[in-house]
């Protein structure tokens, strides 16, 4: 695998390597590298090992750099647990590839580096030798020339790439220059200072120098960047020349602007901690004492002369105050009541020179005072580290997570459709994943929340969330949700399923989904019938008068719903069968007769028809129809109602049809009728003329008018009257159906023999002398009585 360097200011000899032997190597390219002081590089490597030699499969169970230091030892240390490295070194492996990052280049930096694995094989252990050689340099500016005319170059120990593009400064101002030789063109001034710089790394500029002479208008550091841990002291030292008088000189944080640049003195954040030494002319030192993060920035010097001033435009010394802290950089293994593992104390840079560890377990001092930490950890223990000489500024404590706690927002009733937010805390160091589980283990989510946007009833259970580090897990207690909501539509269910007979026990059961519980009423059709908690509508002994349409008001204090309805069919045997007749008058012989038959019943019943003292059915079917009726119809019929479940037969219902005169009677009695009205009429007609003839008579003899009484009435008629009244009675007698016989008299007196049930219908004749009173019949009248079977009607 190529090499490649983070920055553009690295030379690479590209030169590929391969050290091995068998099946076990590895591969470098390039195998020289040189990079500036500051910057960044990247070293690569290949490696390569049989896939299998003895059951088990090869795999690789180390994989480490190292400098030509380690070779001596059995095992070289790993760079990550180097304290000058520590913060700066990281690895990166992908398959069988592997590389190396540096940063912050330091001059110490420059070595040979190597890479080594070890396989789970026998003798399965390889480092490829020899490794890539690393220099780090840094620039400076060379002055040739004579007295008059001088050229500059910049310049480094080692080659860098040929397609570097650099940056002049004179007198701290930028130059169009782009090679790495500037000619100076005119005589030479002792006043003027050059910097040089590689494009793109202005950071890390050459220091300042003078074309002749020493006492050029110049600022210089000692070093360029500083790291030191939080709490300790640090000394940054520059150098400075001029040729004018100094008339001020400080120290102040590097900003750009001239407005924001203060003397640290009196800036309230290093107010007590800040003092500037200048033990000797051209060298000052500005000292911070008790570091803080906040104090992580760039510091400049500056001087000012009557004419110029110096040190505002050209990079400071960075400083960077780190913070140790512990992580876990293995797990040995693991056990239910601890866990072996190797920690590590590390920090965002390595300070200067090395300095030994302190490490703290339970408050209490470890032997141990390397950067790393073996031991069993068991939970609630506490760990830290510091950096000997600086115990009171310890890392933050690690420890295994505490059992997690779940609060729940909003913690009011939870009603469905509102959002819900569930959130799982654990002290624990380093920071603690957090899973998410419902139930029996069903994992939901993984993060420290759990959002329902909107809640929904199924989500109702028991949830528990778990707090994982390196050095263990642990879980909470459950958590009930109870989501509430209106009832779900609800749905009737019968028991029993099958067909209900009348007598049996039955039960109606409403069911609704519905938290808080509902309250249900019972309906039958639009009825209100029974109300209750259980939902259930029983019956003991179930009716056909429960028969109907049944269902149920499912209500909470959410919302109700009601059910569709359900039908409830009783079956039962057919109650006592009513028999009705049509026509219900007297039945007359030649008639058309209907007897209906009707009964509850279900199913519906079939029906029967018997006529007493008979075995034989006379018809079936709900109605028996007689067409025509005779004399040997009479008697009393019963109808039988049958089903499925049963049979019940009515009470007897007598008919008797009475006879009917014949058609030759009919006809006679029509001519007879004819017959009389002729003689009727001529009668009337010769009476017409006598009584007219009487008339004058009348008028001579006034007195001779009687009165007659008939019953209670009384009226009075002339002779002529009483002659006009004409009885006509015609008579069907019981014994002789056939003989009929008429008689015609005059009224002189009432028929006292009439039965009570004979009609009268009076028909009066009246002359201009006539003269009635009220509740009188009329003795003119033509009356006719015809009596058939003993019921007689009385026409006049």
């Amino acid at each position: 695998m190529a090499l490649t360097a983070m920055t553009g200011f690295i030379f690479l000899l590209s030169m590929t390597v391969v050290q091995g032997y068998g099946d076990y190597g590895v591969t470098y390219r390039p195998t020289e590298i040189c990079a500036l002081e500051g910057s960044e590089v990247e070293i690569g490597c290949s490696y390569t090992y049989p896939s299998w030699i003895k059951s088990p499969s090869t795999t690789v169970k180390r994989k480490v750099w190292f400098t030509e230091s380690g070779k001596k030892k059995q095992e070289p240390d790993d760079l990550t647990t180097d304290p000058q490295y520590r913060g700066r070194v990281t690895y990166t492996f992908l398959w069988r590839s592997c590389s190396m990052k540096i940063t912050n280049l330091r001059k110490s930096d420059s070595a040979e580096y190597m890479f080594r694995f070890i396989t789970n094989q026998p003798g399965g252990k390889y480092t490829g030798s020899p490794g890539v050689t690393l220099t780090v340099t840094a620039l400076q500016v060379k002055v040739y020339g004579g007295t008059s005319y001088a050229y500059l170059r910049c310049e480094s120990s080692c080659v860098l790439p040929h397609t570097s593009s650099y940056i002049w400064y004179k007198n701290e101002q930028i130059l169009q220059k782009r090679n790495n030789v500037y000619l100076y063109p005119n005589h030479l001034n002792p006043l003027d200072s050059y910097i040089c710089a590689v494009k793109g790394r202005e950071d890390v500029p050459s220091p300042s120098v003078c074309v002749q002479g020493h006492s050029c208008n110049r600022v210089n550091y000692s070093k360029r960047s500083i790291c030191a841990p939080r709490g300790s002291t640090v000394d940054i030292s520059s150098t400075y020349s001029h040729h004018d008088q100094i008339q001020s000189k400080f120290w102040f944080r590097g900003y750009q602007w001239s407005h924001l640049q203060q003397d640290l003195k009196e800036v309230s954040q290093y107010e007590g901690r800040v003092e500037v030494l200048g033990p000797e002319i051209g060298r000052s030192t500005l000292t911070i004492r008790d570091l803080t993060e906040r104090d992580s920035a760039e510091y400049k010097f500056k001087f000012k002369t009557q004419w110029s001033e110096w040190g505002s435009s050209l990079p400071g010394t960075t400083l960077t105050v780190t913070a140790l802290q512990v992580q876990v950089s293995r797990i040995i293994s693991d056990h239910p009541g601890y866990t072996e593992a190797e920690l590590k104390c590390v920090s965002s840079c390595s300070p200067a020179g090395r300095l030994s560890f302190i490490w703290f377990r339970n408050e209490q001092r470890s032997m141990t005072q390397t950067s790393t930490y073996t031991d069993r950890f068991y939970p609630g223990d506490v760990v830290s580290c510091a950096f000997r000489g600086h115990e009171n500024h310890r890392s933050p404590s690690l420890y295994a997570p505490k059992i997690p706690s779940v609060s729940v927002s909003p913690s009011a009733e939870i009603e469905e459709g509102q959002s819900l937010t569930l959130t799982c805390s654990s002290g624990a160091n380093p920071a603690a994943n957090y899973t998410w589980y419902k139930g029996d283990q069903t994992l939901v989510n993984k993060g420290p929340q759990l959002v329902f946007r909107s809640i929904q009833a199924s989500i109702s259970a028991e949830y528990y969330c778990t707090a994982e580090t390196e050095l263990g897990l642990r879980s909470s207690n459950y958590t009930s949700i109870n989501v509430t909501y209106a009832p779900r539509l609800p749905f009737v269910s019968v028991s029993p399923s099958a067909e209900i007979e009348e007598g049996h026990s039955v039960t109606l059961t409403c069911r609704s989904d519905a938290n808080p519980a509902a309250n249900y009423t019972w309906y039958k059709g639009n009825q209100r019938v029974f109300e209750g908690l259980e939902g259930v509508h029983h019956f003991t002994s179930i009716s056909s008068e429960d028969r109907g349409s049944y269902s149920c008001l499912s209500e909470n204090k959410h919302g109700r719903k009601k059910s569709p309805s359900l039908f409830l069919d009783v079956w039962h045997p057919p109650k006592l069968p009513s028999v009705s007749v049509s026509p219900s008058a007297d039945i007359v012989e030649g008639q058309s007769l209907t007897l209906t038959c009707s009964s509850n019943a279900n199913p519906a019943a079939n029906y029967t028809w018997y006529k007493e003292d008979e075995d034989s059915p006379k018809a079936s079917g709900q109605n028996f129809t007689i067409t025509e009726t005779r004399a040997e119809h009479s008697g009393s019929y019963y109808c039988e109602a049958q089903n499925s479940r049963g049979r019940q037969n009515s009470s007897l219902h007598l008919i008797t049809v009475k006879g009917s005169l014949s058609s030759a009677a009919a006809g006679s009695i029509t001519a007879l009728l004819l017959a009389l009205i002729i003689i009727l009429s001529a009668f009337l007609l010769i009476r017409r003329k006598r009584s007219m003839k009487h008339s004058s008579e009348s008028r001579e003899r006034p007195d001779s008018n009687r009165q007659h009484h008939v019953g209670s009435g009384s009226y009075s008629l002339s002779a002529e009257q009483q002659d006009e009244i004409v009885y006509s009675s015609v008579q069907f007698c019981k014994n002789q159906e056939d003989s009929l016989y008429s008689n015609i008299t005059q009224a002189q007196h009432r028929l006292k023999e009439e039965e009570e049930d004979v009609e009268y219908s009076v028909v009066r004749f009246t002359n201009g002398t006539a003269a009635f009173h009220h509740d009188i019949e009329d003795p003119s009248g033509l009356y006719s009585t015809v009596c058939k079977n003993q019921k007689c009607v009385r026409t006049t």
